[in-house]
């Protein structure tokens, strides 16, 4: 990650922090102006407009912390089930883990909302810090959880978010990968850790 980057993520972090905390008014319009400057580092760098960056970047309260996005491996023949998202690209199911939901759980309902298949999670693969193996780098923390799953029923039902589900094998994987959520080298520990009955979960 670059340092400027770094920088900027720093300090939205203590901006975030300090809005949070604070008591004092005059405190808090210095913070809302560091917020200001680590949006306007990013815009300046990416050209994203201030204000996307500002919408995406600055718009949450409370004490900073990663996000949570689960992704489910599921095999089926040695091969491996990936989605067919609306963009185009080709990912593990998955998604933001929602309020209320466990580790667990949010992957069932993720696979089953994306493939219309119920299964099963089984054992956590990965525990993952995006930033260091997706791209492009995010300017929040992301914890991507890699989830080997057993299809228990069910087939492709139509939604809003894919448009078809194929199995793949290590050998044949889709050119056009969504990086961002998924990429090749997760999808080959996937492999690995279906293979490998005595896989240890691995973790950044």
């Amino acid at each position: 990650m670059e340092n400027w980057l770094k920088w900027a993520i720093e300090i939205q972090s203590l901006a975030q922090t300090g809005l949070a905390y604070t008591k004092d008014i005059f405190d808090k319009e210095r913070y809302e102006r560091l917020r200001e400057i680590s949006a306007e580092m990013l815009a300046e760098k990416t050209g994203v407009s201030t204000e996307k960056v500002q919408d995406l970047f600055c718009n949450e309260t409370g004490y900073q912390t990663p996000k949570l996005d689960t992704r489910a491996a599921i095999f089926e023949d040695n091969k491996i089930l990936l989605v067919h998202e609306n963009n185009g690209t080709w990912s593990l199911p998955g998604g933001w883990c929602d309020v209320l939901e466990s580790v667990k759980s949010n992957t069932e309902k993720e696979v089953r909302e994306e493939t219309g298949l119920t299964v099963k999670a089984v054992k956590i693969i990965s525990v993952q810090d995006r930033n260091k193996h997706n791209k492009p780098v995010y300017a929040y923390g992301v914890c991507k959880i890699f989830v080997l799953c057993e299809a228990v029923s069910g087939e492709f039902v139509e939604n809003i978010e894919t448009i078809e589900t194929q199995y793949f094998s290590l050998e044949d994987l889709p050119h056009n990968l969504a990086e961002e959520k998924t990429s090749r080298e997760q999808i080959e520990m996937c492999f690995q850790a279906f293979f490998d009955k005595n896989w240890q979960t691995w973790f950044d």
